[in-house]
């Protein structure tokens, strides 16, 4: 039996801590949105508190059957007024924090599925 590494044929998160990530090494220190078909964009928040409507709808303009949602440093979850747009379009949502929606994105994108994840990167005055 031969034994190989496993590549991930997408971008993935190749690092985090707090107050960033790394997407394919690359140190991202603001919140982030991917996906398992190369898109990366920034996404304009700065703390949980930043969100909206806005930020889901989107989320929904995406050709993912799921995104994954991380909620910064804690689990937080979204409102139910800002997933309307996601669940007209039977797009799935789940929410973690951002350390494990990292890792969760990694092995469904791995997997071949059509997945997002939504990075919430929190700034704070120790990541200055």
């Amino acid at each position: 039996m031969k034994l190989q590494p496993d590549r991930i044929e997408t971008q993935s998160v190749t690092a985090y801590g707090s107050g960033w990530i790394a997407i394919q090494g690359e140190k991202i220190t603001h919140s982030v949105l991917i996906t398992s078909d190369g898109l990366r964009l920034d996404w304009y928040c700065q703390s949980f508190d930043d969100l909206g409507t806005e930020h889901f709808a989107q989320l929904a303009e995406l050709d993912v059957e799921l995104v994954i949602f991380g909620s910064g440093e804690r689990h937080r979850f979204p409102k139910p007024e800002w997933q309307a747009g996601l669940m007209k379009r039977r797009i799935g949502l789940e929410t973690m924090d951002t350390q494990a929606a990292c890792r969760t994105y990694n092995i469904l994108a791995g997997e071949g599925r059509k997945v997002a994840a939504a990075l919430l990167i929190e700034t704070s005055a120790s990541n200055k």
